[in-house]
């Protein structure tokens, strides 16, 4: 993992919305505190083993068209954001900084990660 502060990338091409963005094998940050998050640093190393789990490319094409499918069932960029799978999974377990010790393969692919939630 190779941490990489970048206000200027998260502005432009996150839109700011995003702390952080994982693209494998860098995790960019917005700003320069953020690198002392542990659990945001744990949110993207779970979106690193998920990459790697779908040789990198794989994982940005399923997560973009699971991004779509997200959008058309709940119509809100939050909501659709929130309920992909890979987010999910981070999000359900990022405060378990030991999380990735024990985690299955191919984990994000549980039910529980599936189906729709409210927020």
């Amino acid at each position: 993992m190779i941490l990489i502060v970048s206000p200027f990338f998260m502005r432009w091409f996150v839109a700011g919305y995003a702390s952080a963005i994982t693209l494998y094998p860098f995790v960019i940050l917005k700003h320069e505190r953020l690198k002392k998050d542990k659990v945001l640093i744990n949110h993207e190393r779970i979106h690193l083993k998920q990459q790697i789990e779908l040789l990198i490319v794989g994982f940005y094409i399923w997560y973009m068209l699971e991004y779509l499918y997200r959008y058309y069932q709940h119509r809100s960029q939050y909501r659709a954001y929130r309920n992909i799978s890979f987010e999910r999974e981070a999000f359900d377990n990022e405060l378990d900084l030991d999380y990735l010790e024990t985690r299955k393969l191919w984990a994000f692919r549980d039910k529980q990660y599936w189906g729709k939630r409210k927020r």
